[in-house]
């Protein structure tokens, strides 16, 4: 005999805000459980507003992952800026993380500023708490509720799943009744172009260091799929903004664009499902990131 249930159905939109490397797109691969949004020590690494959606009996959670809110050094920064701060309007909760492994400072302080003014539901989420003992996080979480008032305070690690279902849980509680915003099998609003131009952008973040990384964009030029091969074709352009970088990017004998090209096709086939035969070239745009046109172009920001 089956029970029938009178539970409303629950949808809602919830922005990850906070700074540089907090966890966010860590977070919400966590919850997807599976590889979205990518992830690397580098600031900026997000540029992109990105919704991820997650349907599940009685409700539809819409993760809108942010870039780092931060000082801006160029109009990059800017744009990037604008785009998180544009997610916190007409949102239903906001999820501020803060990096329980590193002590509450102004960066923290100014972002729970922006939040004040949004009249959306709030969570304090300390993130990380795997690299940190008892008497550190009791320390991280006594200054982080300080900066605001908050509907619920959490603690989590995205990395060992610790607490990440009681977030979606409480993200959940606080949700409307409303209508599912998008369809049951969709996972995230951006084009699948745009994926892959990220999923490589990764790579490239995670093989260089220093400013190499800032001044990457990449750009799916074609995308192509064989049927009777069962194989995606993508043609992209890494733009970097010196002809040194490019030198850099491309390596000795192009081995270093090689290898970042073996790594980034391993994780397009998983994400694709099918066999993918990925080609990169490398071009200069000189200064690429003060040009707010350019920036859009790329889809960075609010040109996302």
């Amino acid at each position: 005999m089956s029970v029938e249930t009178n539970e409303p159905f629950k949808s809602g939109f919830v922005t990850l805000v906070g700074r540089p490397n907090a966890g966010k797109s860590t977070l919400v691969n966590a919850i997807m459980g599976k590889k979205i949004a990518i992830t690397s020590n580098t600031a900026q690494t997000t540029r992109h507003r990105f919704r991820a959606v997650l349907t599940r009996e009685g409700f539809q959670l819409v993760l809108v992952d942010t870039p780092g809110l931060h000082k801006p050094h160029d109009a990059l920064g800017e744009e990037l800026n604008t785009s998180a701060l544009k997610a916190l309007e007409d949102v239903d909760v906001a999820a501020f993380l803060v990096d329980a492994s590193k002590p509450v400072g102004t960066g923290d302080e100014w972002v729970a500023a922006q939040l004040s003014r949004t009249r959306s539901k709030k969570i304090l989420v300390l993130s990380k708490i795997d690299l940190v003992d008892d008497a550190e996080l009791d320390r991280q979480r006594f200054a982080a509720v300080r900066l605001g008032s908050w509907d619920a305070v959490m603690e989590l690690s995205s990395v060992t799943g610790e607490h990440v279902q009681d977030f979606v849980d409480t993200v959940v509680s606080l949700l409307p009744e409303g209508p599912a915003w998008f369809p049951a099998d969709m996972e995230t609003d951006q084009p699948i172009e745009v994926v892959v131009a990220e999923f490589i952008r990764e790579k490239i973040l995670r093989s260089f260091r220093d400013e190499v990384p800032h001044a990457i964009g990449v750009s799916v030029e074609e995308m192509t799929y064989d049927r009777k091969k069962d194989l995606h074709r993508i043609y992209a352009v890494v733009y970097v903004e010196r002809d040194s970088q490019k030198g850099i990017i491309i390596g000795k004998g192009g081995a270093a664009i090689k290898q970042v090209g073996t790594e980034a096709r391993l994780d397009l086939e998983q994400l694709l499902g099918t066999r993918v035969f990925l080609d990169l070239s490398v071009k200069v745009k000189k200064n690429w990131r003060r040009d707010a046109n350019q920036i859009r172009r790329f889809g960075y920001g609010e040109g996302a």
